[in-house]
């Protein structure tokens, strides 16, 4: 395998929607490059925390998990939602394999300290074993990987944005994509087709970046300063037609 992979992160707002992961299994059989699936899965969280009688709560668009969150947590995104993903995968004829950031040791984290207040315990990645999804691309596997990863007092939870990121840096992704349920980063009716981190910071302070997209937008911005090669965002249709809004280095004046 010479070519470098492709990060492909999914929302947890697209993955109850009918289509949703065929498409996703299209995408990934015309990829000229292997691909890393990364998903998230806020919305199925979410809903059964409130069949449960928990209040889901946010801070700064990540949520907070307590111990009775990521229980739930670990069962919808470990449980239903990956081996949704793999079985569809499998199905539409794509190698396919299930993994937590707990598998292997697949990713390390520790606590995620958040200035605007305490999240419990949720994670932020600290190292990735990326030869071992490497290892699986060359045997012609597509790794689908949970968020759920391991510190060293059990398990947490992890934005899947951040997942994404330090999967990217640790396997030299060619690029990542953030799929949300937009055609990319709007700026009233119009997706902004380039991003650099400046023009990241004044949408931030503006307001019109917010909520669920600034995981996306930072993570991005830090990709990028990084090395990465290219960070899009976007959703699966805008994806199939090359729409979407594309995070690139600062341009030397």
């Amino acid at each position: 395998m010479h070519q470098h992979p492709v990060v492909l992160k999914i929302g947890g707002n697209d993955l109850d929607q009918p289509g949703f992961i065929d498409d996703l299994a299209g995408i990934v059989r015309q990829s000229h490059a292997p691909v890393i699936v990364v998903h998230g899965g806020g919305k199925e969280i979410s809903q059964m925390q409130e069949q449960l009688g928990i209040v889901p709560r946010y801070v700064d668009g990540l949520r907070v998990s307590d111990e009775a969150s990521l229980s739930i947590a670990e069962m919808v995104l470990c449980g239903a939602i990956n081996t949704r993903i793999v079985r569809t995968l499998q199905l539409r004829g794509i190698e396919a394999q299930g993994l937590s950031g707990m598998d292997r040791g697949l990713i390390r984290v520790r606590k995620l300290e958040h200035p605007q207040g305490d999240l419990g315990r949720v994670g932020e990645p600290v190292a990735v074993r990326g030869e071992v999804l490497l290892h699986l691309l060359y045997l012609g596997v597509t790794p689908v990987v949970s968020p759920i990863s391991l510190g060293d007092d059990g398990p947490y939870n992890v934005n899947a944005d951040h997942v994404a990121g330090a999967i990217a840096q640790a396997v030299n992704a060619e690029k990542v994509i953030f799929t949300t349920n937009v055609h990319g980063v709007l700026h009233g009716e119009r997706v902004v087709d380039h991003l650099t981190p400046s023009l990241a910071e004044e949408l931030i302070a503006g307001g019109v970046i917010h909520g669920g997209m600034l995981p996306k937008v930072y993570t991005a911005r830090h990709l990028v300063a990084a090395g990465v090669r290219q960070v899009v965002i976007t959703n699966l249709a805008g994806l199939m037609q090359g729409i979407g809004t594309t995070v690139v280095p600062e341009v030397a004046v």
